[in-house]
């Protein structure tokens, strides 16, 4: 049984770990939480109601990498570039969530429904890559279609939630909300905030500092993250995203061109039969997933839901799917700790 560090622990990724952790999804000895110093101390078994083995909660800089083997960023690119390398080079493996490593060479980027040839081996670095909450539910219902006729092209557009920005997001669009429900009327917020804009009753088509091009951070990602993972380094990605106020589960509206002709029903069937994927055919009804009826029972959080299968008629290589997943679950913690299964398995961690 490992003995595993969840840094960031008090955050909402981190939380979802350690009740997955507490679940069962990897058989546990020990878990560590860490957090920031100011949060040290605190018995998260006893606030959340957990019954795993959980130390009490310390700060980052003082876990001791000689007591465990498995370490789970989940607080920032910042607090990984400072903590990552340094618990890897005492013989960690590190499992981070953040975008510091993911696109470098040496890391492994891994969906382990998708790629899980990537950790063949143990990589020499001691470090292995969550990607982006869309890329993982978007590669997940790409990847069965490119085995089905092959990917040519993918043009996306998310619809992301306010859990996307922490538990500072989700408060955030809680209190904003009320604000403008009980004064209509009410002058806009300032700029500013978790989202750069006010998210209450709005849309905000930037996630992130947009460079010299346009593309903003979030759609770097989604551009370069899915080259990667699926091997495909030449694949054209055209990606907007957009903040919406919704509190849980980001949405996607896929457009892809494959390089051979399919049916709908093809599509469906591929779809269908890729575990950890739910399908919505044509005859259901409805026939497409929503955020709200994901997020509300805890099987359907840890899948991701595929709807609005379409082939167009006049072009049997285009098909468009709509892409519905919880971004915290299956978007990281889930993610994160499969990875960790999967290195198990390999034998890397006994």
């Amino acid at each position: 049984m490992l003995r595993i560090a969840v840094i960031g622990a008090t955050g909402a990724v981190g939380r979802e770990c350690l009740t997955l952790l507490d679940g069962g999804i990897v058989p546990a000895a020990r878990v560590a939480p860490a957090a920031s110093a100011r949060s040290a101390g605190r018995d998260l078994a006893s606030e959340w109601g957990l019954s795993l083995p959980l130390a009490p909660l310390t700060a980052v800089e003082d876990i001791d990498p000689d007591a465990v083997d498995v370490a789970v960023l989940c607080a920032g690119a910042e607090v990984s570039r400072r903590e990552a390398e340094r618990l890897a080079a005492a013989g960690v493996l590190v499992v981070d969530n953040s975008s510091a490593f993911r696109m470098r060479p040496d890391v492994p980027l891994v969906v382990p429904q998708v790629n899980p040839g990537a950790l063949a081996d143990r990589p020499a670095c001691n470090l292995v890559s969550n990607p982006n909450c869309s890329t993982i539910q978007l590669v997940r219902a790409l990847h069965p279609l490119h085995e089905l006729a092959g990917l040519e092209s993918v043009v996306v557009a998310t619809y992301q939630a306010a859990s996307g920005g922490g538990l500072r997001g989700l408060e955030e669009l809680a209190q904003g909300s009320s604000r403008l429900l009980s004064d209509p009327g009410a002058p806009p917020e300032e700029a500013g905030g978790r989202f750069g804009q006010p998210l209450p009753f709005n849309l905000v088509p930037e996630i992130g500092l947009q460079d010299e091009t346009g593309l903003s951070h979030e759609e770097r990602k989604l551009v370069r993250e899915p080259r990667k993972i699926l091997g495909l380094p030449d694949l054209r990605v055209a990606a907007t995203a957009v903040r919406v106020p919704v509190f849980h589960c980001h949405s996607e509206a896929v457009h892809v061109r494959l390089r051979r002709p399919v049916t709908a029903e093809a599509v469906e069937d591929a779809l269908a039969a890729t575990p950890g994927l739910r399908a919505y055919r044509r005859s259901h009804s409805p026939s497409y997933p929503m955020p709200r009826s994901v997020f509300a029972r805890s099987e359907d959080r840890a899948l991701v839901h595929v709807g609005r299968i379409r082939v167009e008629p006049e072009d049997p290589t285009a098909v468009a799917l709509w892409v519905v997943a919880d971004n915290l679950r299956v978007g990281a913690a889930l993610n994160a700790l499969q990875i960790v299964e999967l290195a198990a398995k390999q034998g890397w961690l006994s």
